[in-house]
């Protein structure tokens, strides 16, 4: 199953992804690629995949990836060979924005689309400003995409306040297991308990 987390930047997407994959068995982060220049804290590979614009172009042209945006000035794009590369029964988990979100939901790829959302505007610009990673017009900038941004959630499935980290951690967890108690997810384990009610035989 492909989980979309979307949300403006500085809301708390990575950290809420990176504390639900440490508890979620059978789950795994879809790694981007960026145009963006990789932070002191990033690893290429493990956060993104951090690529020159020449080579992200390319990629454009090749077809490659499911989803693609400019987002604060800087090319995100998840490739197709990331999203196909889950072995069997393991879930994936994408960190993306607005724009690749939607562009997933319209190729009619089946997701679920989860929002996280600031408490309050104030609060996500203290977030951006304490994080130390962008300068003052990198932080307006993420400012002001976010006034658009915060309205796309009634395109999502479900919609996740980030007001408490620990509250936040259990409502995104609790989303994930819920989508995965679908019959057609727990197809085999079905089968062979309907397979153990015709093979039994019931005693008087």
């Amino acid at each position: 199953m492909l989980f979309v987390i979307s949300g403006p930047s500085g809301c708390g997407k990575s950290t809420l992804i990176g504390r639900v994959l440490g508890e979620l068995p059978n789950a795994r982060f879809s790694v981007s690629h960026t145009t963006r220049p990789r932070r002191p804290s990033e690893v290429d590979g493990r956060d993104y995949h951090f690529v020159s614009s020449e080579a992200f172009e390319a990629m454009v042209r090749e077809g490659r990836f499911l989803e693609w945006a400019t987002v604060h000035g800087h090319r995100y794009g998840t490739s197709r060979a990331e999203i196909e590369s889950a072995l069997p029964g393991v879930d994936t988990i994408l960190d993306i924005d607005v724009q690749g979100a939607r562009q997933i939901r319209a190729c009619a790829r089946e997701a679920v689309f989860v929002f996280v959302m600031p408490p309050v505007f104030r609060e996500l610009r203290r977030r951006l400003e304490a994080r130390g990673t962008d300068g003052p017009e990198a932080v307006a900038t993420r400012l002001r995409n976010a006034r658009g941004e915060i309205l796309a959630y009634l395109e999502f499935d479900y919609v996740v306040i980030n007001d408490d980290l620990e509250s936040a951690t259990d409502e995104l967890r609790s989303i994930l297991r819920s989508e995965r108690l679908h019959p057609g997810d727990r197809a085999e384990a079905i089968a062979e308990i309907l397979r153990s009610f015709e093979d039994e035989e019931v005693r008087k």
